[in-house]
């Protein structure tokens, strides 16, 4: 039994559950759950290999979902709508299908991926990992801000989602997180998760689920023009495929969201408005 790292925000009513994206931490969802606990209990973790959660060995999510259902245990919490972003929104939906008498619904923000084959995926996946389970020099924190202001968020909201997401080293530098055999494991287990496509993916899961895309494209990065069309092309074809869903689907609901794809250090109240919303409408 592995417990991962958690940090309960307080609040009364409903237990909600938030994940996080690949590389960062519970730190994310931190202004998201100051709003929701007006009105739901909300515990954040930090998945494995992340923060200041333990590593697993190998990272594959039957063990990540027990592992967040031994957390939930350790912490009283028995049902709960789990919420993630990114990679923790394709965990959510994951842990609604492996534990559906413990979870009432599952929110996914932004989290889907694409097949190996998918034409420009070698790219991206390369990119994704050249950012990870490396040492990063001192000022990395200095250029997590920088980078975060592109999207308008608070350097002070920037800073503290950076310090969480890496481990500070004696020298003052950085290892950042996941550690390269997690990540090289984590794009193994999104590629499988994207390989049938959106639909096929869904199938089985028959909590509610909340599917959220972000309405607008990330800005390019200097020397990554090429991923505009790359990202604009994948959400158009995931757009399409979850109107059908939602059309066929009747506990499947669909959303847009006014924000890029770091919604909720972006947009952390439009992201708790929108959680809020589904999770009232829920059947008692």
């Amino acid at each position: 039994m592995t417990l991962l790292h958690a940090h309960d925000y307080g609040g009364d009513g409903p237990q909600l559950v938030l994940l996080h994206g690949f590389g960062r931490s519970l730190a994310d969802w931190s202004a998201s759950a100051a709003q929701l606990t007006d009105g739901y209990r909300v515990l954040g973790i930090d998945l494995p290999g992340h923060g200041r959660s333990p590593d697993i060995s190998p990272w594959a999510l039957p063990a990540v979902v027990r592992d967040i259902t031994d957390t939930l245990d350790a912490h009283g919490v028995t049902e709960a709508v789990v919420v993630g972003h990114s990679l923790g929104g394709l965990i959510a939906v994951e842990y609604a299908r492996a534990y559906p008498d413990r979870a009432r619904a599952a929110v996914n923000l932004d989290g889907f991926w694409w097949r190996r084959e998918y034409p420009g995926a070698e790219k991206v996946t390369e990119g994704l990992l050249a950012s990870v389970g490396a040492v990063a020099p001192d000022g990395y924190i200095e250029q997590q801000i920088a980078n975060s202001a592109r999207f308008g968020v608070p350097a002070d909201r920037a800073e503290a989602a950076a310090r969480a997401a890496a481990r500070p080293l004696p020298d003052g530098t950085w290892q950042t997180l996941p550690e390269r055999a997690a990540a090289l494991e984590i794009v193994d287990e999104l590629h499988r998760l994207g390989a049938p496509g959106v639909t096929a993916w869904l199938d089985g899961v028959d909590r509610p689920l909340l599917l959220v895309q972000a309405g607008r494209r990330l800005p390019p990065a200097p020397g990554m023009e090429w991923f505009e069309e790359f990202s604009a092309r994948f959400a158009r074809e995931v757009s399409d495929e979850l109107a059908v869903v939602s059309r066929t689907r009747p506990t499947i609901g669909v959303e847009r969201i006014d924000a890029t794809h770091p919604m909720i250090l972006e947009t952390p109240e439009a992201v708790a408005t929108l959680v809020a919303g589904f999770v009232r409408a829920l059947p008692d």
